[in-house]
C-alpha cells in the first residue's frame, strides 16, 4: 500500500444479494420460470463496491457513506470493516438493499428495500473530505454527495460518478463518469438520438461546459468510452468485447480511474487504465464474480498484460497443445504475420518469444532493433493469432522454452537447410520443432534497405 495514494470514496451504500439458481420449467400457478436451488451470495454494492474495490487494489481506503443500525447496515459493515475506514453518514431509513434473482447467470427479476436517505453530513465526514489526498464521489442519488458538496466544492474530487436521481457534480472536478444513457439524459436536449458515437461526443462536450468539468468520460459499454475535454473527443476502445455481466463494471471503471489519478496519471491514461479493468471485470464475471470478503487479495497485472507461462499451463491442463514462434519482429510485415497466423492454427494457443534489445542488437548489430521492445511487444499483441508474448535475453530461447515446454515450436522456413538448436531440446519433453513457409522476399532488413534507397 505504501506506494499508492490513500483514497477518500463519498457516496451512498448498497448491499447487494445475488440469489443463484437454475430454470427448466415454468410454476403451475403461472407462466413465470420456477428458480431451484438457489445459492446466496452478498456483496457491497453502489459507493460500497466501489471503495471494496479501491481497497481490494491494495489501497488505503476510507469510506463516507450513509450507514444505520439496521440488519442491512450491520451486514454491509461486516462485510466493509476488514477492509477499510467507515465513517457513517445517518440514515433516514433502513440502508437500501437490493437482490437480483438469476437462472442460468441470466437476471430474471429483482428485489428492492429499503428507502435510507443521508439528511446531514457528520463533523468527522466534512474533516474527511478536508483532509484527504484524493476523493472518488460514487453518487447513487441517496442524498451522501449532497449533504456534504458545500466542503466538496472546497476541494474538487479527482473523479464524480454521477446518478439521475443526484445532483450535478461540484465545478473542477476533474473527471466525471457518467454511462451513456446518463450522459444523454443529463445533456441539452439536443445531442441527436442516443447510441451513436456522435450523441456521445456531443453529449460529453455539452456536459463539460454545463458542469464546469475538467473533463468527462462517458462509458460505452463494451465499446469502451469517449473522453471529452470540451471538444475533438478521444475515444479509448476496449481490449476485448465481453457481453457477460456487467453489473458493477461502472464502479470498477470509477475505482481505477480514481485511483489512478491519485497516483499521478494523466486523465487520459487514468481512462485508458479504467477501460482495461473495466472490460477484464466483466469478462471476470462483473459484480457476481467479486471475491467475498474473507478471500485473500490477489495481485492485479497492468490490464495489457499477459502471462504466456501461466498460460501454456492453462492450455496444457485442458489437454491442449501449446504453439510457440519466436524471432525479433523488429520490423512486422507480411512474411511474419502469414507465418504467426499458421503458428496459430498448429494449436490451441501461441506464445511468440521474441528477442531483447540487446540480444537484437548483437545479432543484427548496431543500429538494429529499429522499434524497441515495448513497440514490438505491443505490436505483436495485437495481432489476434498471438495470445501472449515473453521475452529472452540470450541469443537463443533454449531457457525459455525449458520453462515454456510448447508442444511445437515453429520457425520461418529461411531456416530451411540449417540445423535447429532448439529441436534437440523439444524431443525431451516430447514436442516437435518445425518449419513453415515464408513469403519470399519479404524481411525486416530488405525493407530497411528499401527506406534507405527511397530517402536517397
Amino acid at each position: 500500500m505504501a506506494d499508492k495514494t490513500p483514497l477518500l470514496v463519498v457516496g451512498d451504500a448498497l448491499l447487494d444479494r445475488d440469489l443463484s439458481g437454475s430454470a427448466d420449467r415454468l410454476a403451475p400457478d403461472a407462466p413465470v420460470p420456477v428458480v431451484a436451488e438457489c445459492a446466496e451470495r452478498v456483496r457491497p454494492g453502489g459507493a460500497a463496491l466501489a471503495a471494496y474495490l479501491a481497497a481490494r487494489d491494495g489501497r488505503e481506503v476510507t469510506l463516507v457513506a450513509g450507514m444505520g443500525d439496521d440488519a442491512a447496515s450491520r451486514e454491509l459493515r461486516d462485510l466493509l470493516e476488514p477492509w477499510l475506514t467507515l465513517i457513517p453518514l445517518p440514515l433516514t431509513e433502513p440502508l437500501s438493499e437490493k437482490t437480483r434473482v438469476l437462472a442460468q447467470d441470466r437476471p430474471v427479476v429483482r428485489l428492492d428495500r429499503g428507502g435510507g436517505h443521508v439528511g446531514d453530513a457528520t463533523a468527522a465526514a466534512r474533516a474527511a473530505v478536508r483532509d484527504a489526498p484524493a476523493v472518488l464521489v460514487s453518487d447513487y442519488g441517496r442524498g451522501a454527495a449532497d449533504a456534504l458538496r458545500d466542503v466538496l466544492a472546497e476541494r474538487p474530487p479527482l473523479v464524480w460518478d454521477p446518478h439521475p436521481r443526484g445532483g450535478p457534480p461540484v465545478p473542477g472536478t476533474r473527471l466525471v463518469t457518467p454511462a451513456e444513457k446518463e450522459a444523454h439524459g443529463f445533456a441539452p436536449p439536443d445531442g441527436g438520438p442516443p447510441g451513436t458515437l456522435r450523441a456521445a461526443a456531443r453529449n460529453a462536450a455539452a456536459l463539460v461546459r454545463a458542469w464546469r468539468a475538467a473533463a468527462v468520460a462517458v462509458t460505452l459499454g463494451s465499446r469502451g468510452a469517449l473522453l471529452s475535454y470540451g471538444e475533438h473527443p478521444l475515444l479509448v476502445p476496449a481490449p476485448a468485447a465481453h457481453h457477460g455481466d456487467s453489473c458493477g463494471a461502472g464502479d470498477r471503471f470509477a475505482a481505477t480511474a480514481a485511483g489512478l489519478l491519485a497516483d499521478g496519471a494523466l486523465v487520459g491514461e487514468a481512462v485508458e487504465g479504467a477501460v482495461a479493468a473495466a472490460s477484464a471485470f466483466v469478462a471476470a464475471g462483473g459484480a457476481g464474480a467479486v471475491p467475498r470478503p474473507d478471500a485473500r487479495p490477489t495481485p492485479t497485472p497492468p490490464p495489457d498484460a499477459d502471462d504466456p507461462h501461466a498460460l501454456a499451463a492453462r492450455v496444457r491442463a485442458q489437454h491442449g497443445t501449446v504453439v510457440a514462434a519466436g524471432g525479433c519482429f523488429d520490423l512486422l510485415h507480411a512474411g511474419h504475420v502469414g507465418l504467426l497466423q499458421a503458428a496459430r492454427r498448429l494449436g490451441d494457443c501461441l506464445v511468440v518469444c521474441v528477442n531483447s534489445d540487446a540480444s537484437v542488437r548483437r545479432r543484427k548489430g548496431e543500429g538494429r532493433p529499429v522499434n524497441p521492445l515495448a513497440d514490438r511487444i505491443r505490436v505483436l499483441r495485437a495481432l489476434a493469432c498471438v495470445d501472449a508474448v515473453a521475452v529472452f535475453d540470450e541469443d537463443t530461447p533454449e531457457r525459455l522454452l525449458a520453462d515454456l515446454r510448447p508442444d511445437v515450436w515453429v520457425k520461418g522456413g529461411d531456416y530451411a537447410g540449417a540445423e535447429l538448436p532448439e529441436a534437440a531440446l523439444l524431443q525431451e519433453w516430447g514436442g516437435q520443432a518445425v518449419l513453415l513457409p515464408y513469403l519470399d522476399g519479404r524481411s525486416s532488413t530488405a525493407l530497411m534497405a528499401r527506406a534507405a534507397e527511397g530517402v536517397r
